[in-house]
């Protein structure tokens, strides 16, 4: 194992080189989020003396259950949980190229679950095979990150994980040159909360300038009205047994009971309508305007986009017969989404579990990344694709389920081996192109490639890409129902 040093304005940091990488992993980027500084902004780090080794992944964030085996892991030891989880990891082209350009992925897992050290999540591939730098990054997840106890007082602020999130690109910005990497050319990707995260980060003034680009999978646009935020916040305080008079205990509570408030709040709170208790809020001193009215005002003007989502994304939370609802369940989560019910919308979804798999899919994923798109558009140029690949009869692939496409981006495809599938030859070719297109995108702010030929979006050709064994550019997926979905925005 051959290692190698490299000096951050905070000390020097000792990696590795293998398979064409060099790597850092358990990279600090902020001053551990414990007991003072538990639900507070989070701080620059502490410099070290002598060289700090950065050979293995640091702890992740607290969360209920860690998901790094359903995300096609290798079944190992679970890693360590801490409050102290504020570490990113560094896969850089091992070449002498300065100036590349960096992509930063921000992890999925419903504000809750999740880690930049996830087997799916390994940039090898994508660094060597595209000449840049890949960083994933931890942030504070659940009541942790998401839990806006600011009416309680000036020491309690909102939405500090995705202040963890800024605090990352703020290490990168000022620490990259080092690495090899361009300040200058950062592209922020992210899947389901990680794609939610950067439509929050697009609307940010405290983000602006840390990334030129971004790239959403499976996820845009969705935070949590500030009443409903401070009445989970009340529901949790609660939880927990901490009195108004009295909230020492929200910093002297251990790990754990922390997490088993959480749990008890969600338990309480839970309506129904797949609301997510952890998430963003809107709250004036960090993300002051809804993110959609934020992007359609302009917040962010320049920066190309990527958007997309799978074909049957509800497939992976609607495959059981024991989740059916009722009917007037289904007609409270349309008019939790929409306002109200459309033409008896929720009448066109059959009550089974693949009838409630595509409402999830159209009103909770489509219709959001339809909106940001929109929103986007006459701001700087917008991307949409679709992806359908799918493993007929597979247990887990069997459909172009939640999550399935991030493999083909990283182009990780051996993890596939722990499902159980063989892969074939235009599968192996799906992932090099979706691959090259994302690589293209964070050299050049755009995924056209040779091989690639791919119009941006526009509301009179609605161009998408289709990433399938075949690739397809189709004008207006599924016009109908996207009229009627958006129309009711």
């Amino acid at each position: 194992m051959e290692t190698t040093q490299i000096h951050t304005q905070y000390g020097e940091l000792q990696g590795i080189r293998e398979h064409g990488a060099v790597i850092w992993k358990g990279v600090p980027f902020a001053e551990p989020p414990v007991g003072e500084l538990r639900f507070q902004a989070p701080r620059p780090p502490q410099p070290w003396q002598g060289v700090k080794e950065a050979l293995h992944f640091g702890p992740i964030a607290p969360q209920p259950v860690y998901e790094g085996a359903s995300m096609f892991g290798s079944g190992s030891e679970p890693p360590v949980q801490s409050e102290d989880c504020l570490y990113l990891n560094i896969w850089a082209s091992d070449k002498s190229t300065q100036k590349r350009p960096v992509m930063v992925w921000i992890h999925g897992g419903s504000f809750v679950t999740g880690a930049g050290s996830i087997p799916l999540y390994d940039g090898t591939s994508l660094a060597v095979n595209g000449d840049m730098i890949v960083i994933t990054i931890n942030y504070r997840l659940g009541p942790f990150g998401f839990l806006n106890l600011s009416s309680y007082g000036d020491d309690y602020h909102s939405n500090v994980g995705l202040l963890d999130q800024i605090a990352a690109l703020e290490w990168i910005k000022n620490n990259i040159e080092a690495f090899g990497g361009d300040p200058e050319r950062v592209t922020v990707f992210g899947e389901s909360a990680g794609a939610m995260s950067i439509a929050s980060l697009l609307a940010m003034p405290a983000a602006k300038g840390l990334f030129q680009s971004a790239i959403m999978q499976s996820g845009a646009a969705q935070v949590m009205p500030t009443e409903v935020s401070r009445q989970i916040a009340d529901g949790f305080v609660q939880a927990l047994g901490v009195g108004e008079q009295d909230l020492s205990k929200l910093y002297t509570a251990s790990t754990e009971e922390i997490l088993q408030a959480g749990n008890r709040v969600s338990q309480m709170l839970d309506n129904g309508t797949w609301a997510l208790l952890f998430q963003p809020t809107i709250h004036p001193h960090t993300l002051p305007v809804e993110p959609i009215q934020a992007i359609k005002d302009g917040s962010a003007k320049h920066i190309p986009l990527i958007i997309g989502t799978n074909l049957e994304e509800g497939t992976l939370f609607f495959n059981q017969p024991t989740q059916l609802m009722s009917e007037t369940q289904i007609v409270n989560i349309v008019q939790a989404l929409l306002g109200e019910d459309p033409h008896g919308l929720s009448k066109q979804y059959p009550l089974t579990v693949r009838g409630h798999a595509d409402l999830m899919t159209d009103l909770f994923f489509w219709r959001s990344a339809l909106q940001c798109a929109e929103a986007q558009i006459g701001h700087a140029p917008v991307w949409m694709y679709r992806f359908d690949w799918c493993q007929p009869g597979h247990p887990l692939l069997g459909t172009a389920t939640h999550g399935a496409e991030i493999a083909f981006a990283f182009n990780n495809l051996p993890l596939f081996a722990h499902l159980g599938l063989e892969i074939d030859e235009d599968t192996y070719n799906l992932a090099e192109q979706m691959q090259a297109a994302w690589i293209n995108f964070a050299h050049n702010s755009m995924p056209v490639t040779s091989n690639l030929p791919w119009s941006d979006y526009d509301l009179k050709e609605r161009s998408t890409m289709v990433f399938n064994r075949q690739l397809n550019v189709v004008h207006d997926p599924e016009s109908n129902k996207r009229q009627q979905l958006i129309s009711y925005s």
